[in-house]
């Protein structure tokens, strides 16, 4: 039947409502309803018939402009139908998908927060054991692999109509299934956030304790605090910030956290370019006895490098706090926000590795460019100059602590509701990020030495940056079979997977040489 001889009472049926937005805000599902309309029976066309078919610029050629544009809104309004989502109370009291007025702004600020942190610091280290040429081009490939898989993930997020994959873990279920995604998604997310947390404990109370020596100097009582007990003042100074209900709301944390990190970055390898090199420096790579220890070395190296682009698996969290129509998707400001950011991330990393290995060489300090330039050069920079780089480092972990430890909340608050079907209240919402806070402090000192381990985390964690995204590019999208993006994709995953392995051993093999005796700040 041809569409313009459709019979009257299907015309009629359309509601005549004025055009909506979608409420994304009051719906902060991923689930979406299917769109409307069907093929009917005996229609041979190979079209399928939907409510907005009739309206059309050629049906609309006739009829006059009043007409057109209450028909042209009704257009959009069904357009917009189509992509609203389901309501899940559920979604609505976690703290991912509690609020949706995220825009580009905010996916600047929470990316630029998670993606530049104290792992930057320890890049003059791989250079120390990989040399110039190969420390430049294991960077640049790291830093433009993670890139084109961070937009895969921003791709993925909206991939199937009607669904949006709010959480990495809900991605890979998707694309693995249900319990191979869980099997291979939850571990490394939970361990690198879990993980980052413990060791962002470990590297604030640290800085914390020597920006005080630096501060009193000769006037710190002859009682001064424990390393442990440091730990013990930025873990409440955490508890306390993690008070803000959901990710959007901090937001204001993640622009404070972007800020200093990059002013810290900055003053870290300007003041080591603007003083005197060590008079034995080298810029050969640190030798080893045997060629399986070399082997070792870099590849705990490349692991290095590896955690400096952690992150990912907060894509799709920062994603889901945004409002999502059928004209006005997710990833658009998203992807935005993500590109300034990555612009700063490289602008940061790049001269604190090149930068700190030019200033070091291989006397470079095993806990990375902030230790060497207390070492070296403590005597020659005025202490306010250095306590305020050790106090921006401090508000920096404050601040990536936050957004770290939000998928860790999400899931006790999701484990919570789906057994009481409630939102939680202020008092259990409290009660459960002081938990987590406390066993991260607990967890930090039974194993001080976390914060050493940034070839092993690299390893372990490097799939969910540099494979996973990959694999679920090719399970979801199906690209024809045996094409070039199906051979790249592919090979591109199996890759990680194989440098995660390579990496995870040499981390095992750097910290077992090392006798747990590295500790990422070792004030004299």
């Amino acid at each position: 039947m041809n569409m313009d001889e459709r019979p009257e009472a299907e015309l009629v049926s359309i509601p005549a409502t004025p055009r909506m937005s979608t409420p994304e805000i009051l719906t902060p599902t991923g689930q979406r309803s299917p769109r409307m309309g069907g093929s009917k029976e005996g229609n041979k066309s190979s079209t399928t018939w939907t409510p907005t078919s009739l309206i059309s610029p050629r049906f609309l050629s006739p009829i006059g402009t009043p007409m057109k544009r209450v028909l042209v809104n009704m257009k959009g309004y069904l357009e917009e139908v189509g992509h609203l989502t389901k309501l899940n109370p559920q979604d609505a009291w976690l703290p991912i998908t509690e609020s949706r007025n995220g825009n580009a702004h905010y996916a600047a600020f929470h990316n630029l927060n998670a993606g530049i942190g104290f792992q930057a610091l320890l890049l003059p280290v791989a250079f120390a054991f990989l040399g110039w040429s190969w420390g430049i081009i294991s960077l640049t490939i790291a830093y433009f692999w993670q890139l084109y898989t961070l937009w895969i993930l921003v791709q993925l997020h909206e991939a199937v109509p009607g669904k949006r994959y709010n959480r990495y873990v809900e991605l890979a279920q998707a694309a693995f299934g249900e319990r191979l995604g869980v099997w291979l998604a939850l571990f490394p997310t939970v361990y690198l956030s879990a993980g980052t947390g413990t060791a962002l404990i470990l590297v604030g109370g640290e800085t914390m304790k020597l920006f005080f020596q630096i501060v009193c100097g000769p006037l710190c009582t002859s009682n001064p605090l424990s390393a442990v007990e440091w730990y013990l003042v930025f873990t409440s100074l955490c508890i306390v910030l993690s008070q803000l209900p959901n990710l959007n709301s901090i937001a204001g944390l993640s622009l404070v956290g972007a800020v200093t990190a990059i002013i810290y970055s900055t003053m870290v390898w300007v003041l080591s370019v603007g003083h005197a090199r060590p008079p034995t420096i080298s810029y050969q790579p640190i030798a080893t006895p045997t060629f399986t220890a070399s082997l070792f070395s870099v590849m705990n190296a490349l692991g290095i490098i590896a955690f400096a682009f952690r992150g990912h698996n907060l894509a799709l969290e920062i994603q889901a706090t945004m409002p999502s129509t059928f004209k006005h998707p997710a990833h658009v400001p998203m992807w935005r926000g993500a590109k300034v950011a990555y612009f700063f991330i490289a602008m940061c990393l790049f001269p604190i590795a090149i930068g700190g290995f030019w200033a070091y060489g291989n006397l470079m300090h095993p806990g990375g460019i902030l230790n060497a330039l207390y070492e070296f050069h403590k005597n020659d920079i005025q202490r306010g100059v250095l306590a305020t780089a050790f106090l921006l480092v401090v508000i920096n972990c404050l601040s990536c602590f936050q957004i770290y430890s939000m998928p860790v909340f999400d899931s006790f608050e999701a484990g919570y509701t789906s057994r009481t079907n409630r939102p939680c209240s202020i008092w259990v919402r409290s009660g459960f990020r002081v938990f987590c806070g406390f066993i991260s402090f607990f967890i930090g000192v039974a194993l001080p030495f976390l914060s050493s381990l940034a070839g092993l985390l690299g390893g372990l964690t490097l799939p969910v940056t540099f494979a996973y995204p990959c694999f679920m590019w090719v399970l979801i999208k199906k690209p024809q079979k045996f094409s070039f993006c199906w051979y790249f994709h592919w090979s591109l995953g199996f890759l990680g997977i194989a440098f995660s392995l390579a990496f995870s051993i040499g981390g095992i093999w750097s910290l077992v040489n090392s006798g747990l005796k590295l500790k990422f700040f070792k004030p004299n």
